[in-house]
């Protein structure tokens, strides 16, 4: 019962949702636009050779081009390919596993299973320095924030994009540009945001008269910086709740990284997290976390998430999973990339069935540097309690989103990125 102890923490706190009536009073907004290209649709599920377990967040990509797509919560994808293409291969890759190329000859129309192998890196002989317990090495990592991360304020452009899904269907999607004013590791300054530009697509039928709204938009995604901000996992009470163990040991961009496992105590009643943290063998920094809520006790779970409901409903938590990467730059490491993925299951009093609802956010890094005199503009500064889906505008700049304003879900943020790469550079310039 300990666990009550830090129950009042804000573990996510800039991440909570809205559940909200919503009368519309509008037409329906297609969630997409035709195009004449024929496209030829595979689906696959990414599973782990040894426990056949799916495996989240894959990267599935075709080679030469910058069509590419991520595996879901069930390590399930669907990727569409223009058939004037005559593209041969899939290449499936996920940290820790070697990657894996397939032949789409071999692929049936129905889900496919793609098996990837572990990737073994034997470290014994390379880090001797290293604690030998799991929970000493992530105390180091992150005793080492301030000396292993950035030590001065930065400016970063980042793209971020927040969708809902209704089952298995889009019915909203928000992207945004935005800068971050990114404060230094060692200090306890929480980073700042700027919106620069955003866009909204939403398919108001599918969602019915539920509107799911994240609190936090980019915010959310910045705060799964677990290096910058470990107390909304690792709180000083909590992290005493928590079991260390290491995994297989493995490589991340040519470097030997450790794999720690973490899960929560069985005694511990409040919902914490489980999942791994990737540490550098040599600088003992954390580089990449993938990781999830506990929803076994699902009350409690969903109500670190639900701000506000219609009262004949009952929501439930499904999923709540995270993933953040960093980079390395001049030997001093920086936030670069995170995801996260929840799922709510929504039933209302009158209805038989139930409907599952998954909003998934990404925001990615496209440029940094040092920022020693900048600062941020006012007018355009958000608040972390921001609800983007709110604030954006459709379609109201084509200038800058330009001939790429036909908006794809399906394709990932990487290939968004490098279709307005011009646009983020000229962002970079004039600023």
């Amino acid at each position: 019962m300990r666990g009550t102890e830090f129950q009042k923490h804000p573990i996510i706190a800039a991440r909570l949702l809205f559940f909200m009536l919503f009368l519309v009073n509008m037409s329906t907004i297609s969630a997409y636009q035709n195009t004449n290209q024929t496209l030829i649709e595979y689906k696959g599920k990414i599973i782990d050779s040894e426990k056949r377990k799916p495996l989240i967040f894959a990267d599935i990509s075709v080679p030469t081009t910058n069509i590419s797509t991520i595996s879901n919560k069930e390590g399930k994808f669907s990727i569409k390919i223009p058939e004037r293409l005559g593209i041969s291969t899939l290449s499936i890759s996920f940290l820790g596993y070697e990657t894996t190329v397939v032949n789409l000859s071999q692929l049936e129309q129905k889900i496919n299973i793609i098996v990837l192998h572990p990737t073994v890196t034997e470290l014994a002989q390379i880090s001797i320095n290293a604690p030998k317990d799991a929970r000493a090495l992530v105390k180091l990592a992150l005793k080492n924030r301030g000396e292993k991360y950035i030590k001065t304020e930065a400016t970063m452009t980042a793209f971020y994009r927040e969708t809902i899904k209704k089952r298995k269907k889009n019915a909203s999607l928000t992207e945004a540009v935005v800068k971050i004013y990114k404060q230094p590791y060692h200090t306890s300054r929480r980073d700042e945001i700027e919106l620069v530009k955003s866009r909204k697509n939403t398919n108001y039928s599918r969602l019915d008269t539920i509107a799911l709204k994240l609190q936090g938009g980019p915010f959310s995604a910045l705060f799964s910086d677990i290096v910058k901000y470990p107390d909304y996992i690792f709180t000083k009470e909590s992290f005493d709740f928590y079991d260390f163990s290491f995994n297989t040991s493995t490589e991340i961009n040519d470097r030997n990284v450790y794999v720690v496992n973490f899960k929560q105590q069985e005694n511990s009643m409040v919902p914490l997290y489980k999942g791994n943290l990737y540490i550098d063998a040599e600088t003992f920094a954390i580089i990449s976390a993938d990781y999830e809520l506990n929803i076994e006790n699902k009350a409690e779970a969903t109500k670190l998430f639900l701000k506000k409901k219609p009262r004949n409903v009952d929501v439930e938590t499904v999923t709540a999973q995270y993933k953040v990467d960093y980079k390395l730059s001049n030997n001093k490491w920086h936030y670069s990339y995170s995801n996260l993925q929840l799922a709510f299951r929504v039933k209302w009093a009158k209805k038989l069935f139930s409907k599952t609802y998954t909003l998934d956010v990404e925001m990615a890094v496209t440029d940094w540097d040092n920022n020693l005199f900048e600062k941020i503009n006012s007018e355009r500064k958000i608040k972390p309690s921001i609800i983007l889906s709110d604030e954006a505008s459709g379609f109201s700049d084509l200038k800058f989103w330009g001939k790429f304003n036909i908006i794809e879900p399906e394709k990932s943020i990487e290939s968004a990125i490098r279709k307005i790469s011009k646009q983020l550079t000229k962002i970079d310039k004039n600023d």
